[in-house]
């Protein structure tokens, strides 16, 4: 039963993502020539096909609170793959992410086509990783990125690097940027370990996804936004990280926040 659901699921999943990519590159051929980097159209198309992929899943998504309406950036805890479809569910924002995954098979051809920012993750970089920040967020791009460095088995928060936080801290981005904080936090089905949407460590993309695949009973997902925080209100890079991390870990459900 668990390899007919795998086929009944899978493959209109992979037809659902293989549609979805082929409309936004159509669409971008139009898209880009009239809008440059701004992109107004083709986010709302990974909107609509990251529902359908956890709608496919069986994954309840439910929003609690509201995306900022000010220009900045989220950041949220990371606890799977899974994330990718979960946030992009809710509405249009652009995942900042470690440069390797650019050339990972499959994964990075899908991030590059919705636009994700790569970046490495060394503070000598920092003025490079403003810039690129900067020309994003004067695009009207929103940046979403996971402070962790590292997803989880979506039973704790892993301290938050503060590293990234840098390029918000300069003069001309600090006075009117914001950073909000977001919790995700998965349910497993009925009956499943509660880490079931958990993944970590050297657990391996094919048999996690097959497994989720495979799961008659669906589970849910809860994404919480808190109130964003303005730059300017926060002394340093290693305050707001701090202060991000604690709004993310506080909206665990009971018995989840866990400190590292």
């Amino acid at each position: 039963m668990g390899w007919v659901l795998v086929l009944m699921r899978g493959l209109p999943l992979l037809c659902a993502i293989l549609i979805g990519v082929t409309v936004i590159a159509a669409l971008r051929l139009v898209e880009r020539p009239l809008h440059g980097a701004s992109r107004p159209w083709t986010p709302w198309i990974t909107v609509v096909f990251s529902r359908i992929v956890l709608a496919l899943l069986r994954v309840r998504h439910q929003v609690k609170g509201h995306m900022m309406a000010h220009p900045g950036a989220l950041v949220a805890n990371h606890s799977s793959w899974l994330d990718i479809f979960t946030l992009n569910a809710v509405s249009p924002m652009y995942f900042v992410s470690k440069a390797e995954v650019a050339g990972w098979p499959g994964i990075g051809f899908l991030a590059r086509i919705t636009g994700t920012v790569f970046i490495a993750r060394d503070r000598a970089q920092a003025r490079a990783q403003k810039d690129i920040f900067e020309d994003r967020l004067h695009a009207g791009h929103r940046l979403l990125f996971f402070p962790e460095g590292t997803s989880t088995d979506n039973f704790r928060v892993l301290p938050f690097k503060s590293t990234l936080f840098e390029a918000f801290f300069t003069e001309d981005l600090r006075e009117t940027l914001y950073i909000q904080p977001v919790t995700v936090a998965y349910t497993a089905p009925p009956g499943q370990d509660p880490r079931f949407y958990g993944w970590w460590g050297d657990m391996d993309f094919g048999p996690h996804a097959l497994m989720l695949l495979a799961q008659p009973k669906g589970g849910s997902v809860d994404v919480v936004f808190h109130p964003p925080v303005p730059v300017r209100s926060i002394a340093n890079r290693k305050v707001m990280a701090a202060a991000m991390e604690k709004a993310v870990r506080q909206g665990m459900p009971e018995g989840r926040q866990v400190a590292h």
